[in-house]
């Protein structure tokens, strides 16, 4: 046997075992993900795909789950939509009776701005007065 002959079988090696162990990680976070998506209870906050914030209200459907995304509002949502759990928050510090609570002072007040038309002597800033917003003279 030559050195080319056995090239190519462990050339072809070389290839499969990169997709063999991606192949191997996507299986293992499908799973991972059925799993928590199984395992939701009312009560859990959760985060959709598409980014929304709700607090599971009925989860006894075996493909759809009750989301609440405000007071009184809920939803219905296929489980598969369901991204992770949210943590949940940790609880504010609390501040003992000698401390003092820091003053915080209110930013001073902008001076209105006054509309005026614009004098009929000089040039129009009109937007359409020209592509590209500026007034033609």
């Amino acid at each position: 046997m030559d050195l080319t002959s056995l090239l190519f079988p462990v050339l072809i090696l070389l290839l499969f075992i990169p997709i063999f162990l991606s192949g191997r990680r996507q299986r293992k976070q499908m799973q991972e993900m059925q799993a928590l998506q199984n395992a939701l209870e009312p009560g859990d906050v959760v985060m959709t795909t598409s980014g929304l914030r709700g607090t599971v209200v009925d989860a006894s459907y075996e493909d759809t789950i009750d989301l609440e995304i405000a007071d009184g509002v809920v939803t219905t949502w296929v489980r598969a939509a369901v991204k992770n759990k949210v943590p949940a928050e940790p609880a504010a510090p609390v501040v003992a009776a000698d401390d003092e609570p820091a003053v915080v002072e209110p930013a001073p007040a902008a001076e209105p701005i006054e509309l005026t038309e614009p004098s009929s002597s000089g040039p129009s800033l009109r937007k359409d007065d020209s592509t590209n917003g500026t007034g033609r003279a």
